[in-house]
């Protein structure tokens, strides 16, 4: 057997700049509780001048906040899933299971948009599709209604960050043969134990079985097995470990992190200087030997040929380094797609709806580039539920390609054009009525949502407009 602790070479080399990543994204007191690993040292600078500039840092977080925006305005709108076909029960569960998805009552639609977080930030992140452990171990349940009754077929999501998956191994096609996560967790089980305890727990799965080992305190003892079988996607021969696809080009924490590192260093270069030059020091020209002190309680004596001042920068690197970090700061938002979020304050001017919604253009085409990468994630999750599960129940996911815009009145607006154009077509009208009725009811149950869009496929006409009614 292989040595269950043992890194994938991939892993050994990001797992460092994962940690600098989240720093960065996190931002806070989590960044400047580690900002001696970012804040370069000058040659030569004393440890006691150092460690005054470390006590102020201070981190202008661009990064954090275009994570957040692209997360808040890609899941603005929920994607749309239907679910045909199939047994009354079979959709029941997928109601449920888009209301509560890893049974600790997250929706569905949250636990992708903490998956997405955390992807731009470390450029991948993972769900794990499992399903609760009957009593009489595998193939316990004699039939599917015993399944059902006992809740061993309802499946359910756990995330896993990229730091969590330490090896693996991929077929031809790229998909999984085999994979290790690792998670380390601090338990006391009684209050009555003396002290916290470290527990790491190793995952092994391949396509149709999974061990899991565990350990106690400090790593190098044996882990020991504590559960072993098949897992819920063995009928389908398939690790049931999704991760989420993103091109190398939208990580945006590895596109911003040493622009963001390199703004962090020279904000507080700056900040430093001004601070030191409010406190300017005393300069005394003079041929005789000085040993007078200075201070505010104290004078001093000048003879008739000494004179006297104060040390002050001129002020002309001053605002070369404050249009520097200005220049910086618009460069992290432009490789980030956004460059007209990273405008100066100062700018002045109002854009037009037209003149703005053409500068989004390309911020546009990358959130539909991470809509198709989320939906992708969530049709192979719910695609290996079904299968795992035999459902006969028929998934679409749709959505996710529509930003910025106006309102809904305006949608509403092109649906009606679009359909006194009188093309004929049955089917076009169920879509675009299907369309409209999921966006509107967004925020409605997943149980409403088929039950409208089963209404719409039994025939009931999309009507639009009251001449169209009367008709």
């Amino acid at each position: 057997m292989f040595q269950i602790d043992r890194e994938h070479p991939d892993y050994a080399t990001r797992k460092g700049v994962w940690k600098q990543y989240r720093d960065l994204y996190a931002g806070g007191e989590q960044f400047k509780l580690n900002a001696q690993n970012y804040l370069t040292r000058r040659q030569r600078e004393p440890g006691d001048v150092y460690a005054e500039r470390l006590s102020r840092a201070f981190y202008e977080n661009y990064a954090g906040s275009i994570v957040d925006w692209y997360a808040a305005t890609l899941f603005r709108r929920e994607p749309r899933m239907t679910f045909e076909g199939g047994s009354e029960a079979a959709r029941a569960f997928y109601g449920e299971f888009v209301e509560d998805a890893d049974r600790r009552g997250t929706a569905m639609t949250d636990v992708f948009r903490r998956t997405f977080i955390d992807t731009l930030v470390t450029g991948t992140s993972y769900l794990l599709v499992d399903f609760p452990r009957s009593e009489g171990g595998a193939g316990g349940a004699s039939s599917r209604a015993e399944e059902d009754a006992s809740g061993a077929s309802r499946a359910y999501l756990v995330d896993f960050p990229a730091e969590s998956l330490i090896n693996w191994s991929k077929d031809e096609q790229g998909n999984f043969e085999w994979v290790v996560l690792r998670t380390t967790t601090l338990r006391m089980d009684r209050v009555e134990d003396p002290e916290w305890r470290q527990e790491t727990r190793w995952s092994y799965y391949d396509k149709e079985t999974f061990r899991i080992y565990r350990q106690f305190g400090v790593l190098g003892t044996a882990p020991e097995l504590i559960d072993e079988g098949t897992h819920g996607l063995a009928k389908i021969k398939t690790v049931p470990l999704f991760g989420l696809r993103i091109p190398e080009g939208l990580w945006m924490l590895n596109r911003a992190g040493s622009l963001q590192l390199e703004h962090f260093n020279k904000s507080n270069a700056l900040s430093w200087a001004l601070t030191m030059g409010l406190f300017a020091m005393p300069v005394v020209y003079s041929e005789r030997d000085w040993n007078q002190m200075v201070g505010e309680s104290y004078y001093i004596q000048l003879g008739p040929g000494d004179r006297f001042g104060w040390t002050e920068p001129e002020g002309k690197v001053y605002q070369i380094a404050a249009e520097n970090l200005t220049r910086l700061q618009e460069e992290i938002y432009r490789i980030c797609y956004l460059a007209q979020l990273g405008a100066s304050l100062s700018r002045s001017g109002q854009q037009s709806g037209l003149s703005k919604q053409l500068d989004f253009s390309i911020t546009q085409e990358v959130l539909r580039a991470y809509g198709d990468a989320v939906k992708d994630q969530v049709r192979r999750v719910l695609n290996a539920i079904e299968a795992a599960r035999a459902d006969g129940v028929t998934i679409s996911v749709m959505g996710m390609d529509e930003f910025n815009i106006a309102d809904f009145a305006t949608e509403l607006t092109n649906a009606k054009d679009l359909l006194s154009m009188d093309v004929g077509s049955g089917t076009l009208r169920k879509e675009i009525a299907k369309k409209l009725a999921l966006q509107y009811l967004a925020d409605s149950r997943q149980d409403v949502k088929d039950r409208i869009v089963g209404e719409i496929e039994s025939g009931i006409p999309a009507v639009l407009n009251p001449t169209e009614a009367k008709q």
